[in-house]
């Protein structure tokens, strides 16, 4: 059989033209995307998003939180709770029989009478100042003292050997326990509650704090000492830094265990300095209850949530300001 030859001239230029078309098409497509491509580079660099950051930031997260479904839905649940509470206080007035156990309560539009009644005295705002100044002082020098020494406990074994011991002694013991010996050892009431609170915060801060140091992965230690590390920069640069949250959050609970601390302080010690004028939150709790009203005691519970939720705010303010990693993540 004889096989048709084409010519090798003939064979070349086919291969040289191809498929007809395709170079163009190929060409069109290559346009396209490189000219997508440059009108991405183009908006991008002649419209930056600027990084919001800073109080920007902050108020798009506080907007958010109150807008978002979060918001509403606890929003809801109080609107919803404080409801409840009206009609079951009510409902002896409304229907006859009395809801037990807290139909005994005052109903929140009482209370709500009580508060502007008490914020228009002096005493109110007095009890404020007082209990928040004790709060404050016995939370500082919790702090300046059970940092330190929680550091020294977590970098030092000897240390640690010598004080855990005696520490964990006199770390179960309430804070209300040392109530009268308090008042015995020192000159004024006013410092016996500032003592008292100061030790409600330091056992907790100092227990976070070895936690803390003890918990730092070997691993950095060790790579700080083969750059040339001394002891004080290593400290200042990976033990302090790797400790920071675990001190953070011993200052929060502390904080938290001040305000029951001071309160029961004030009960006890019958407002220290201040009086029935205005010897603190606590003593206005319990002067009203003696006084048979109920209303400003639920006046001074409410007064005490805002004040410790106040104070939670600030001391994560303040933890924040020592850790700016955390506000860039």
């Amino acid at each position: 059989m004889e096989m048709e030859t084409r010519p090798e001239g003939q064979a070349t230029e086919a291969t040289e033209q191809g498929v007809p078309g395709t170079d163009q098409r190929e060409v069109a497509r290559t346009d396209g995307y490189q000219g997508a491509r440059e009108a991405r580079v183009g908006q991008s660099v002649q419209a930056p998003m600027a990084p919001v950051t800073g109080w920007a930031l902050r108020r798009r997260k506080l907007r958010k939180a109150l807008t978002g479904p979060a918001g509403r839905r606890g929003a809801l649940g109080v609107v919803a709770f404080i409801a409840l509470w009206q009609v079951v206080t009510k409902l002896d007035e409304w229907v006859g029989p009395q809801v037990p156990l807290v139909g005994a309560l005052p109903a929140p539009s009482d209370v709500v009478l009580r508060l502007f009644e008490l914020v228009a005295t002096g005493g109110f705002w007095s009890s404020w100042y007082l209990s928040f100044g004790r709060v404050m002082w016995g939370f500082a020098f919790a702090m300046l003292v059970g940092i330190p020494f929680g550091l020294l406990m977590a970098t030092s074994a000897t240390a640690k050997r010598l004080l855990f011991p005696p520490f964990e002694v006199l770390r179960p013991i309430p804070p209300l326990a040392w109530v009268p010996l308090a008042i015995l050892f020192w000159p004024t009431q006013e410092l016996s509650i500032t003592f008292v609170t100061f030790l409600g915060a330091f056992f907790t801060v100092v227990m976070n704090t070895v936690g803390g140091g003890e918990q730092i992965d070997r691993r950095y230690i060790l790579a700080a000492r083969s750059m040339g590390a001394n002891k004080w920069r290593m400290f200042r640069r990976v033990v302090l830094p790797a400790t920071l949250p675990s001190i953070a959050t011993g200052a929060v609970v502390g904080m938290g265990i001040t305000w029951e601390v001071v309160v029961a302080a004030e009960l006890i010690s019958g407002g220290g300095g201040g009086g029935s004028a205005g010897g603190g939150l606590g003593f206005l709790v319990w002067n009203s209850y003696q006084g048979g009203d109920i209303a400003a005691v639920v006046v001074g519970m409410i007064s005490l949530g805002i004040a410790g939720y106040i104070s939670s705010i600030l001391v994560r303010m303040a933890s924040n300001l020592t850790m700016p990693w955390k506000r860039l993540a």
